[in-house]
């Protein structure tokens, strides 16, 4: 833990956190002093994701979570506000995609797509937003993709649902800013994860890494409370 963290006395929920970006961002939001409540719907992953962030000193709470169920987005923002008092920042990363033509594509791959990346973000931040504009302060963080700004062949269902969280992202800030509440999308490239990205024969060494976008995370939320930075791309400085 640093010495003073400036997010001390904070608490921050961070969907699809059991590994990869998540739990990095999860790691570094800990280490600069926040409480962390972590989902995943993998309950085992989640657990060891638990234990690992708890053994480096980390106030750590986990729930298993579907962010695509509205009861279970519900149950777990109730229970996270129970532990901690409050939510002060929500960090929206669970993500899944499916990759091929889009004429090859199924209806249920669609809907499994557009709920986890797009839904899920309406109804863990629906559900955090009262709370925060009843304090007036909060920040909300939709960690979308450089995906949301460029098409490429095979990534249709991923691609509509990176697009509609920018949109969405775009419309939640100027919603909540008179609240004071900010809302911020970083766009990363591809990032060296075993997220199902299509074979493309990179070279994850100069790939972003996880630790990357927690560094990303990191800067929106510690900016000074009078601006909000409303989107970051993210590229690795070498093409992989």
């Amino acid at each position: 833990m640093e010495a003073n963290p400036p997010l001390a006395g904070t608490a921050a929920l961070i969907t699809g956190a059991s590994r990869g970006i998540g739990f990095a961002i999860a790691e570094r939001l800990g280490q600069l002093g926040a409480r962390i409540a972590i989902c995943a719907r993998d309950a085992s992953a989640l657990e060891d994701a638990r234990a690992r962030l708890h053994s480096s000193g980390i106030d750590v709470f986990a729930m298993p979570a579907d962010v695509s169920s509205s009861q279970q987005v519900s149950s777990l923002v109730e229970k996270t506000a129970a532990h901690f008092g409050a939510i002060d920042f929500l960090v929206n990363n669970a993500g899944t995609s499916t990759f091929g033509p889009v004429h090859e594509r199924s209806e249920q791959e669609w809907d499994t797509v557009l709920d986890t990346n797009l839904k899920g973000v309406f109804l863990a931040s629906r559900a955090v937003i009262p709370g925060m504009i009843s304090r007036r302060r909060g920040h909300i963080v939709n960690i979308s993709s450089l995906a949301g700004k460029n098409s490429f062949a095979g990534g249709s269902l991923y691609c509509a649902s990176k697009w509609g969280l920018l949109g969405l992202t775009y419309c939640m800030a100027e919603d909540l800013r008179a609240y004071g509440i900010r809302v911020t999308s970083i766009c990363p490239g591809s990032v060296a994860t075993d997220f199902g990205h299509p074979p493309s024969g990179k070279d994850r060494r100069k790939m972003l890494q996880p630790a990357d976008v927690a560094h990303a995370v990191e800067m929106v939320l510690t900016a000074e409370p009078q601006s909000f930075i409303s989107e970051v791309l993210l590229r690795p400085t070498q093409k992989p």
